[in-house]
C-alpha cells in the first residue's frame, strides 16, 4: 500500500488525505472535494495552484500550461501532481460554493438503451446506469465513458438533469478515427455494458445568481447547454435567458423541437441560431437564424453582455472567441464560465 500524506488547501481551510500513487486532484474527487478542473491531462491549467510547503512532484504536462519558470517557483496542476510528504498548497482558483457542494466520485456500471442519429456527425447515447442508486451529478457536468474491450476513456457531458431517473444521455460528436465515437457505427449496440466514472467538471449553474444568461455552444457542446435549459424549465427561472447555437447549416441543428418546448415554460427565453456555411432550407425550421460565426451573431445581439452570466461551451475556437468576446465587452472573469476540448480525452465531444 502507498503512503498516505496529509494535504492542507489555502486560504479555504480544507484538508485531506492523499497516497503518493494518487494524482492530488483524483484524490480530491474520490472524497467530494470539488477543485477547479479542466481537461485532467496537464494541457489547460484550470487547476493550477501554488506549494506553499512540502514535496510534489509531477507526470508528465504541457508547459504550455505551466513553465518551467513556474515550476521553479512552486506552480503546479493538480491533475499531474503527487505528494511525497505533508503539503499546504493556496488554491488560485476555486469555486467556494462547490468545493464541498459536488457528489463524490462514482464509479458504475450502465447500459446502452439507445443509439439515436440527430445529424450526420452528431449521435444521442442513452444509458441505463445497472445499480441500485442513482448517478448523482449537477446539470452541466460530465462523464468519463471507457472505451469498451480497453482501459481508455473518452468525456462525455450529460444532456440529461438528475430528475430523468431511467437515463442518462450523452450527445457525441463523430469524428474519423474517434476511438469512442467510431463505435456508435459499429461495436456499440443496444444491451451492451459501459463503464461511467464521475461526475466532473465546473460549468454548472451557480447557486442564488440572478443576472440574466447568455448560453452559447457549438457541436456536442450542446449537451451540457440543453442540461442546462432543462435545469432552469424544470426549476421555473424567471431569468431573461438567451441560447445562441452556431452550426454550419440547417442540417447541422437538432433538438430544434424540445428547445422550443423549453423556451414556452421559461418567462423569458429566444433561440437564435447562427449558420456559418448556407441558410438553405431554415425558413422550413421555424427557428430565429442568422449568418455568420455564433460569436458574432452574439455580439451583434447583445450590447450588454457585461451584465449577462455567459456559458460556453464546444470546440476550442469557437470557445477562444467567445472568451475574447467576452474580454472586449468587460464580461468579469466571474461572470464567464466555460466548457472547452482540448485533450485526446475529449476527442470525441
Amino acid at each position: 500500500m502507498a503512503d498516505k500524506h496529509r494535504i492542507s488547501f489555502e486560504p479555504v481551510d480544507i484538508e485531506m488525505e492523499v497516497e503518493e500513487d494518487e494524482k492530488i486532484l483524483d484524490a480530491a474527487f474520490r472524497q467530494g472535494i470539488h477543485l477547479m478542473h479542466g481537461c485532467r491531462e496537464g494541457q489547460c491549467s484550470a487547476c493550477k495552484s501554488y506549494v506553499l510547503d512540502g514535496e510534489i512532484q509531477m507526470e508528465r504536462y504541457s508547459t504550455f500550461a505551466c513553465n518551467d519558470a513556474e515550476v521553479e517557483e512552486g506552480y503546479v496542476l493538480l491533475c499531474r501532481a503527487h505528494a511525497f510528504s505533508d503539503c499546504t498548497i493556496e488554491l488560485l482558483n476555486f469555486d467556494e460554493e462547490e468545493l464541498l457542494n459536488s457528489a463524490p466520485l462514482q464509479e458504475v456500471q450502465a447500459e446502452v438503451l439507445e443509439i439515436v442519429r440527430h445529424t450526420h456527425d452528431i449521435v444521442g447515447l442513452k444509458l441505463k446506469q445497472a445499480g441500485p442508486a442513482a448517478f448523482e451529478f449537477k446539470p452541466g457536468q460530465y462523464a468519463d465513458l471507457t472505451i469498451p474491450g480497453g482501459d481508455e476513456h473518452r468525456s462525455f457531458s450529460m444532456a440529461t438533469t438528475p430528475s430523468t431517473k431511467d437515463h442518462i444521455e450523452f450527445v457525441i460528436k463523430k469524428y474519423p478515427g474517434g476511438r469512442f465515437s467510431s463505435l456508435l457505427d459499429e461495436g456499440i449496440a443496444v444491451g451492451d455494458t459501459i463503464h461511467l466514472t464521475g461526475p466532473y467538471g465546473n460549468f454548472t449553474l451557480k447557486k442564488g445568481h440572478v443576472l440574466p444568461l447568455v448560453l452559447m455552444a457549438g457541436g456536442a457542446g450542446m449537451a451540457p447547454v440543453l442540461a442546462l435549459l432543462r435545469h432552469l424549465s424544470e426549476t421555473g427561472d424567471t431569468r431573461r435567458i438567451r441560447f445562441y447555437y452556431g452550426a454550419r447549416t440547417p442540417g447541422d441543428l437538432f433538438y430544434l423541437d424540445e428547445i422550443r418546448a423549453l423556451g414556452d415554460r421559461l418567462a423569458d427565453f429566444e433561440f437564435v441560431v447562427a449558420l456559418s456555411e448556407s441558410s438553405d432550407g431554415v425558413e422550413d425550421l421555424d427557428v430565429i437564424a442568422k449568418p455568420g460565426m455564433v460569436t458574432d451573431v452574439a455580439e451583434a445581439r447583445e450590447p450588454e453582455l457585461h451584465r449577462t452570466e455567459v456559458y460556453l461551451c464546444g470546440p476550442p475556437p469557437m470557445v477562444d472567441a467567445a472568451l475574447a468576446l467576452a474580454a472586449r465587452q468587460g464580461v468579469p472573469d466571474d461572470q464567464v464560465f466555460y466548457d472547452k476540448f482540448t485533450t485526446s480525452v475529449h476527442e470525441d465531444e
